[in-house]
């Protein structure tokens, strides 16, 4: 029994797609506590995106990737008639929205984590056991303090109060979160610079006209750009933030894929050109 090769790699694509799927639903189990912390009377509607803003993000990536595997792989190039290009467009359009969006919640996040004040008048975690105080023992993610846990967390005797929130930290915690608020506003910047660069290739591509200097300064450009992406993912592994680590990395995985799409739609493109010219010459 022999294995199309070509039929198992579209079924290893579609398994990674799946999975960032999923991965909106783990982003949001973790959000949900998270808010249930910061916004105990509730969230308005203007402050969705801080509290959902990698929920947010995931959702609006994951459509944008599905649109980009469309235009580049899915559909062939006589399908591309002008309901289904701005239908494409006009999605991508929202998708795009949505992602700065979440791009502006990354920034609010950050802000936030860094207006936390030194709380007075407090040494022991466990002076604070009785009043529902909580303790960040990550970004965005806290464990109320009890009588069993309070001792477990943090031997300083200084503490770092979140604004508006029941939830403390100590100085070296704060600055590890901190410096992973700032890994997310960096990634998701990082991102947008990604998808401009894949979205004028494809454009080049529709014309013909990714050839020479415009392919060598998206490769270049790109290079650049996925190092620091896998520098953000290694950074969250190191981290221990494994929802985050595993995120960045199937992400990564994904625009392998789309980048080889447009790279076989380029090479089908050429091919077709060489054999319309041969017919011509003959």
């Amino acid at each position: 029994m022999s294995i199309n090769s070509g039929r198992l790699f579209r079924l290893f694509k579609y398994i990674v797609y799946a999975l960032l799927a999923v991965n909106v639903y783990l982003f949001w189990s973790e959000e949900v506590l998270t808010a249930a912390l910061q916004f105990p009377n509730g969230i308005a509607p203007l402050s969705l995106i801080d509290a959902y803003a990698a929920t947010i993000d995931t959702a609006a990536w994951v459509i944008l990737l599905l649109m980009f595997e469309l235009e580049t792989y899915v559909l062939e190039d006589d399908h591309f008639n002008p309901v289904v290009t701005w239908s494409l467009h006009g999605i991508r359009i929202v998708c795009y929205s949505f992602i700065l969006y979440a791009f502006y919640g990354y920034i609010v996040n950050l802000a936030f984590v860094n207006a936390a004040t030194q709380l007075g008048g407090v040494s022991d975690l466990c002076a604070l056991v009785s009043d529902g105080w909580s303790y960040a023992v990550d970004f965005d993610e806290y464990t109320a303090l009890s009588a069993a846990n309070c001792g477990s967390f943090s031997d300083a005797d200084t503490f770092m109060h979140f604004p508006g929130m029941p939830a403390v930290v100590d100085a070296t915690g704060l600055m590890d979160i901190r410096r992973l608020a700032w890994v997310d506003v960096i990634n998701a910047a990082v991102w947008l610079i990604v998808v401009l660069v894949l979205e004028a290739d494809v454009w080049l591509q529709e014309r013909n006209r990714f050839e020479g200097a415009s392919l060598w300064i998206s490769n270049v450009t790109k290079f650049v750009l996925y190092s620091a992406l896998l520098i953000a993912a290694i950074y969250w592994g190191i981290k221990g933030d494994f929802v985050d680590f595993w995120d960045a990395f199937l992400w990564l995985v994904a625009f392998v894929f789309i980048e080889l799409n447009v790279f076989e739609w380029r090479q089908e493109v050429r091919e077709t050109a060489q054999q319309g010219q041969i017919r011509t010459s003959s």
